[in-house]
């Protein structure tokens, strides 16, 4: 299966401020990437060539910022790199860049005159470590020498270095092909080793680096860097030559030794290593036409399968196993998790992975809720969400849609669940309890508009989110379809009647006959009316508390209100509240984020309601492709962050993307849309699995 490519010529990459802001990103497995732009010009503090999590999937540093190059040719030296200060651009080696492209590793192409200089990037799954692999062609009649300058750090990648502030305390080692920095706050250990060449030390610093992006968010935006040395090769007229750098970061000295170890020292090796990820990526796709027969292939459908590789890690052991919620700054957090799972996981085979993910959240469920947050220091959880554990629920359905593979859920997580359901029923944690009329209530900030300004909700939604209300008689349905199949007939009774229950009051509540459409909040004061996107997931869960002609008017009226080309907006535009561009400091970007900006992985509950109550009509599915999945993967694969899906975008035109530039949901919920729904590729037990509510 031939991967994808993406390419940008020199005419593309000298537009500036364009290139400046396509980004790339790969990552190993562990939740360490690397990540830089186009230009080679890091524009965040997240941007680094080696970003190794020390404490997987978390406590992940800026180990190596960045490779800088220049070429000696007879007596004139170029410089290839470049790095953004405050006044400028300096130096400007990017000027002599001559191609960029992704397929699947990263390569920047350079030219000199009649000198050719290639660099590859790649990272060896599931080790903190970085290999930039350069292809040299001299075809001048002088000698050449390549110098390779590593720019390092040692800080968490949320933060900066200012080097007068917090003095560093670190120690160079160094022998003629490597060079070994020890820093002692924070501990850690950055081994660089050359397959050619001499290591000469110099130690400066390169201060104030200027990270655009951040400076644009008002946060941190001047990083220093130390320049330990360079690496050196030399090249004669009219000759080729491959060389590499191998860089492993850890915080014990010993296990960067042992990494280093196990990964290849020759350029033989190192080759044979990049066809081996090129062949486990090549595997990803294979695996994925075989399971989905009849999809047609293409290059927006092949970034998309390869980008969900990249959101699933591995933990300190084998049993720990999570969803990054997007990179570069997010953690494992349990809504994002459920929510992309299917799309992830059993869209792809990966069933093994997603049985994983259940346990490991299993086993941290307190009071009927699983952690909404696993922050670096996983002691201290937050489950501060309604909707997590619901989504969890949810997702063990759409597990058996797929494995019928009830044994498992039986045996590992059945009497959890019967628990999660009891302690909502009777009341848990941030006052989320069943009322007296059946419906969910719970505390404000605790849906996935949970932004905050100064402290208070930007988004309140206390009270009976429409959402949540779903979200609680679909599972009231999934344990209802689970105790009958477990031949426990009171519990499957009770859950009837509880869903039953809800049902009546949901329908006398929410539905708004003015608008033709659902409240999004109902509490005892008021029943809101803001038109948000939340209510589509009521149509589009397995169980739905609305017959079809109310599901169809509420997917027109978003349809209507809320769709643009890359996601639904938060908030209609005629709604004073509304907040067209996602911009500025926090504070302001807080404001936006859930009143008015636009989400992609709202494109998935979309468009499976969009069919599922329009029909699944030839003419049905080719719209909806046309005009709900295509715009956002054939387009934006090709922008923000390439070969992937960024987190939002601006509910106002031309709908600029923000966020991470690569979002979990923002990839599994359309994909999963457009296998399952456009495509008509339903999971292999869906039926069998359904019918047992019956």
């Amino acid at each position: 299966m031939k991967l994808p490519s993406i390419s940008l010529s020199q005419d593309m990459l000298s537009r500036f401020e364009n290139a400046i802001q396509k980004e790339w990103i790969i990552t190993n497995g562990l939740g360490g990437y690397a990540s830089s732009t186009v230009l080679s010009i890091n524009t965040r503090k997240y941007h680094g060539l080696l970003v190794a999590a020390f404490h997987p999937p978390g406590d992940r540093r800026v180990s190596l910022a960045k490779l800088d190059e220049e070429i000696s040719i007879g007596n004139n030296t170029y410089p290839l790199g470049a790095n953004e200060f405050q006044n400028g651009v300096f130096p400007k080696g990017h000027m002599f860049l001559k191609e960029f492209s992704v397929s699947p590793f990263p390569r920047y192409s350079y030219a000199v005159d009649k000198v050719k200089v290639e660099k590859t990037i790649l990272m060896p799954h599931e080790k903190n470590a970085v290999i930039a692999l350069y292809n040299v062609s001299n075809k001048s009649s002088f000698s050449i020498k390549t110098r390779v300058f590593p720019l390092i750090n040692g800080r968490h990648f949320h933060s900066v270095t200012n080097r007068w502030k917090i003095p560093w305390e670190f120690a160079q080692k160094q022998d003629n092909k490597e060079a070994q920095m020890q820093f002692g706050l924070p501990k850690s250990v950055l081994v660089m080793r050359a397959t050619n060449g001499r290591y000469h030390a110099i130690g400066e610093w390169i201060e104030k680096i200027y990270y655009r992006e951040e400076a644009a968010r008002g946060e941190s935006s001047l990083d220093d860097c130390y320049r330990p040395g360079y690496f050196e090769t030399s090249l004669n007229a009219n000759e080729a030559e491959k060389f590499a750098f191998i860089m492993v970061a850890d915080e014990n000295e010993d296990v960067a030794r042992k990494i280093l170890a196990e990964l290849p020292f020759t350029i033989y090796d190192i080759e044979d290593l990049q066809e081996r990820e090129i062949k486990y990526r090549e595997d990803l796709l294979t695996r994925f036409y075989e399971e989905h027969k009849g999809t047609p292939t293409n290059d927006w459908l092949n970034w998309a399968i390869l980008a969900a590789d990249m959101f699933m890690v591995n933990g300190v052991n084998d049993e720990q196993r999570s969803i990054i919620a997007g990179y570069h700054w997010f953690e494992a957090w349990g809504r994002d998790t459920f929510i992309s799972l299917p799309g992830l996981m059993l869209l792809t085979g990966r069933f093994e992975d997603a049985r994983k993910v259940f346990l490991f959240f299993r086993k941290r469920c307190k009071d009927g809720l699983i952690p909404n947050f696993i922050p670096d220091q996983a002691q201290h959880l937050a489950y501060n969400a309604v909707d997590a554990t619901l989504w969890y629920v949810n997702a063990s359905l759409q597990y058996l849609k797929y494995t019928s593979d009830f044994r498992f859920v039986q045996e590992q997580l059945w009497e959890d669940l019967k628990v999660i359901v009891e302690n909502h029923v009777k009341g848990t944690g941030f006052g989320i309890r069943v009322d007296n009329d059946g419906l969910l209530s719970h505390d404000p900030q605790l849906t996935w508009m949970d932004a905050t300004v100064d402290g208070q909700p930007a988004t309140p939604r206390a009270g009976k989110a429409v959402e949540i209300q779903a979200l609680w008689y679909n599972t009231l349905r999934t344990m209802e379809l689970l105790a009958n199949r477990f031949h426990e007939k009171k519990e499957a009774e009770k859950y009837a009647s509880a869903a039953e229950r809800t049902k009546e009051s949901f329908v006398e509540k929410f539905w708004n006959s003015e608008n033709n459409c659902l409240f999004d909040v109902v509490n005892e004061h008021q029943r809101n009316g803001s038109l948000r996107p939340n209510q589509i997931i009521a149509v589009a869960l397995d169980f739905t508390m609305l017959d079809t002609v109310k599901g169809e008017k509420v997917v027109d009226a978003v349809h209507r209100e809320l769709l643009t080309p890359y996601g639904l907006r938060t908030l209609a535009k005629n709604d004073p509240k509304y907040v067209g561009a996602y911009a500025g400091n926090r504070r302001s970007r807080d404001e936006a984020y859930h009143n008015g900006t636009t989400w992609p992985w709202l494109l998935g509950p979309f468009t499976t309601a969009f069919l599922k109550t329009k029909g699944h009509a030839e003419y049905r599915r080719e719209y909806a492709l046309k005009n709900f999945l295509l715009p956002l993967f054939n387009e934006q694969i090709l922008k923000a962050g390439l070969g992937t899906i960024s987190e939002i975008f601006d509910g106002d035109q031309p709908h600029n993307p923000g966020g991470c530039i690569s979002q979990a949901w923002s990839i599994a919920e359309p994909l999963r849309a457009y296998v399952e729904d456009v495509m008509q590729a339903r999971p292999r037990y869906e039926k069998e699995v359904l019918q047992t509510l019956r």
